[in-house]
């Protein structure tokens, strides 16, 4: 395992100009259609997990305060900042596809 990880750490430094050996034009056309759909599949599981993930923080958020209602505004702070945490994902994802979808134009 450990020689065929050399080998092939050995090949790719040994062979950079086979990654720049294509000419610009050849895979132009079908850089922007599969952004698109990268950026559409990546924010929708996104999404959906994000919100998974809120319901079951804000489901056990809400047993922890009926099984012990004195803490609740300590379970209510961690909560508001798992929350914002979760969401993060969501945005940064946002983000990324963003980036997919102006940083290379569909043509």
């Amino acid at each position: 395992m450990r020689r065929s990880l050399i080998t092939a750490g050995i090949a790719v430094l040994a062979f950079p100009g086979l990654a720049l050996a294509a000419e610009a034009g050849t895979a132009g056309g079908w850089i922007g259609p599969f952004a698109v759909i990268a950026a559409g599949v990546g924010m929708a599981i996104a999404s959906g997990l994000c919100g998974l993930g809120q319901g079951r923080a804000v489901a056990a958020a809400v047993e922890a305060m009926g099984r012990q209602p004195g803490a609740a505004a300590r379970i209510q702070t961690a909560l508001i900042i798992g929350l914002a945490l979760i969401e993060s994902l969501a945005i940064y994802v946002l983000v990324v596809a963003m980036i997919l979808l102006f940083v290379q134009p569909i043509k």
